[in-house]
C-alpha cells in the first residue's frame, strides 16, 4: 500500500491534534535562514506522508509554528515545530517517516503532543566554544570578570531604531572555563517574548570589550550551540 493510500485509511481524529517536532539543526545548516527552514519543512512534511491538517479557504496550506527562530550562524539541539494532524498516527511512525526525509544535520529527535505554549519559554541555554589568539586560562578569567561587571553594552536594533543596551541584564547565569585550547562559556540567556537576547550579541560584546576574534578568521572561530529552552525559573526544561 502506498503512503498516500495508507494515510487516508487511518482513523480520523475528532478534532485536529497539535504535534510537536523536536529537531536538531547543526553543521552547515546553521547558515540557512529561518525562511529557508520553513520552506524545507513544508516539503519534508508532505514527502513524509503525515496525515496533516490544512487550513481551509481559497489557499489551503499546512499550519506550521516554530518555537523560537534560531539566528543564522548558530546551531541547536532543541528546535521545535508544531504541526496539526487530522488522522491517527503513532509518534514513533511520525518520527520514522520524518527522518527518512531528513539528514544528520537536520534531524527529528522526538515527536509528541504539544501541551505547553511557546509563550512559556523564558530562557535558552547555550554552549559557546571560542578559539582565538591568546586564548588561555587568563583570557577565560578576563571573560568571567567581564560577564560579572556592569555595564557590558552593545548596540541593539529595536523596532524604534538602534540603542545601547547592557546585555548583562539579559544573562540569567553563566560559567566560563578553558579546555582543549578553547574558551568555553555555558550561558543561560533571556529568550522570552518580551525580553530576548540574541546569542550572537554576547560574542559581539566580548569582541568589543576584549578584542578577541580580531585576527585571522581562518585560524580564529567560535561556535554557538543552543542546548535547551527553559521556563521562567531558568532551570526547568520546556517541552
Amino acid at each position: 500500500m502506498k503512503d498516500n493510500e495508507k494515510k487516508f485509511t487511518l482513523p480520523m481524529l475528532e478534532s485536529p491534534r497539535t504535534m510537536r517536532i523536536l529537531f536538531r539543526k547543526v553543521g552547515n545548516l546553521q547558515y540557512i535562514s529561518h525562511l529557508d527552514l520553513q520552506r524545507t519543512f513544508s516539503r519534508v512534511l508532505v514527502r513524509a506522508g503525515l496525515p496533516l491538517w490544512y487550513t481551509k479557504g481559497f489557499n489551503p496550506h499546512i499550519k506550521m509554528v516554530f518555537g523560537m527562530p534560531l539566528p543564522v550562524g548558530s546551531e541547536s539541539e532543541c528546535e521545535m515545530l508544531d504541526v496539526r494532524i487530522e488522522r491517527e498516527m503513532s509518534e514513533a511512525e511520525m518520527l520514522e517517516r520524518l527522518n527518512a526525509e531528513l539528514t544528520a544535520e537536520l534531524r527529528a529527535l522526538a515527536v509528541y503532543p504539544a501541551e505547553r505554549k511557546f509563550a512559556e519559554i523564558a530562557y535558552a541555554e547555550y554552549d559557546y566554544t571560542i578559539r582565538t589568539a591568546g586564548g588561555d586560562q587568563a583570557l577565560s578569567d578576563r571573560i568571567r570578570e567581564t560577564l560579572s561587571t556592569h555595564p557590558l553594552t552593545v548596540t541593539r536594533r529595536t523596532k524604534s531604531g538602534e540603542k545601547e543596551v547592557d546585555i548583562l541584564d539579559f544573562v540569567h547565569s553563566y560559567e566560563v572555563s578553558f579546555a582543549d585550547g578553547a574558551v568555553r562559556i555555558h550561558a543561560v540567556l533571556a529568550a522570552g517574548e518580551g525580553k530576548y537576547l540574541s546569542p550572537e550579541l554576547l560574542v559581539t560584546a566580548l569582541k568589543q570589550k576584549l578584542g578577541i576574534l580580531s585576527g585571522n578568521p581562518t585560524e580564529e572561530n567560535y561556535r554557538i550551540l543552543r542546548r535547551r529552552v527553559l521556563l521562567a525559573d531558568g532551570v526547568t526544561e520546556f517541552h
